[in-house]
């Protein structure tokens, strides 16, 4: 089998497997009341089972399983096993931490004291952030700063994603973008090992929105968001992050800007108000945009299209044949969302 084939296998396999198990654990999640309730917060109006990111959990991990079964991972590691475990059970550790918030709501506080030990952890296995990429100064060295480094990247991400998973469609759709174009920059840069990972992430969540894309059938709760955002994460530094090219060590922080911008900007505008970084509101990029009188899908879409132009100018700054040609088309389409953002938005104003 040749090694562009195990990707394709792992994205199918990895699809398959959450297109079928996604209606059984809404079935499950439904008979013994495991829902989310409609909220002050909540834009749904209807009790939805949060259990979906069980299927993302496991259809991502049978693929890179039945892959490495298969022998897709031999001879790519390079002495690199301990990364991909990092990787791996690192996952699944924070799938755990936010399966048991969704059946048990856990505080804030023991949230992020779990997340913190697991991706120290993850550190200690070789997931690890050895260089930043300074502007007009190349690449440095992390030395100590290595270990708080990437527990705050690996910590940050996996909530990032989950703060912006309030819409229908939302999580799972920037996940599956940014895991795709992770999928063919780690694939550039001769990182298969890492595509690999990513090929059955994007599955995972790209299969998921047949069930979660507005009107949503089913919530991926805090399991899928965390495991989502630890494994895009992770991937981009053992994929990307762990080269020594300055463009290679900037490109996960580009494919991922739009939640790492929208929590930041949250985080900021709850500090200017007095109010704790970690106390919900309504001041996310979704909420904005529904504000502005925006359907769900066309807030989405517009999302969509946000995270896909960042997307194309990683591929473009990755060098990638054509990648500033497809920066160009994707340019064209945001450019085309965001008419039809601010035309939608004008029309609410004057009705």
């Amino acid at each position: 089998m040749t090694e562009e084939l195990y990707h394709l296998v792992a994205f199918l396999f990895s699809m398959t497997v959450v297109l079928w198990s996604t209606p059984v654990i809404r079935t499950i999640g439904l008979k013994n009341g495991y829902t989310d309730r409609p909220g002050e917060r909540k834009i749904h109006e209807r009790p939805m089972v949060r259990l979906g990111g069980v299927s993302i959990f496991v259809g991502t991990l049978t693929a890179i399983a039945l892959i490495w079964w298969l022998g897709g991972f031999k001879g790519l590691y390079h002495n690199k096993e301990w990364e991909i475990l990092g990787v791996v059970l690192g996952g699944l550790a924070f799938f755990l931490i936010g399966l048991a918030d969704d059946l048990y709501n856990l505080t804030p506080g023991t949230r992020l004291i779990a997340q913190t030990i697991c991706a120290a952890a993850a550190w200690g296995m070789g997931v690890r952030i050895d260089f930043l990429s300074i502007p007009l100064d190349g690449l440095i060295y992390t030395s100590w700063l290595s270990l708080p480094i990437t527990v705050i990247w690996l910590v940050g991400m996996a909530n990032a994603i989950n703060w912006i998973d309030g819409v229908d469609g939302l999580a799972a759709g920037v996940s599956g973008i940014a895991a795709v174009v992770m999928l063919i920059v780690t694939l550039f840069m001769n990182q298969p090992a890492a595509a690999l990972i990513a090929a059955a992430l994007a599955g995972g969540a790209l299969g998921f929105l047949r069930y979660n894309f507005n009107p949503a059938q089913i919530f991926m709760g805090d399991g899928g968001a965390y495991f989502m955002g630890f494994t895009l994460a992770a991937v981009g530094v053992i994929g990307l992050v762990k080269t020594t090219a300055v463009t290679a060590v900037l490109l996960p922080y580009l494919i991922l800007a739009v939640p790492i911008l929208d929590m930041s900007t949250v985080i900021f505008s709850r500090l200017s108000k007095g109010k704790s970084p970690f106390k919900a509101d309504k001041s996310h990029l979704h909420h904005r945009l529904l504000k502005a009188g925006l359907s769900q899908r066309l807030s989405v879409v517009f999302i969509y299209a946000l995270t896909l132009w960042v997307g194309s100018l990683a591929l473009g700054f990755s060098n990638i044949p054509s990648g500033w040609g497809y920066a160009i088309g994707a340019t064209m389409l945001l450019s085309y969302v965001g008419w039809q953002v601010w035309r939608n938005s004008r029309r609410v104003k004057e009705d």
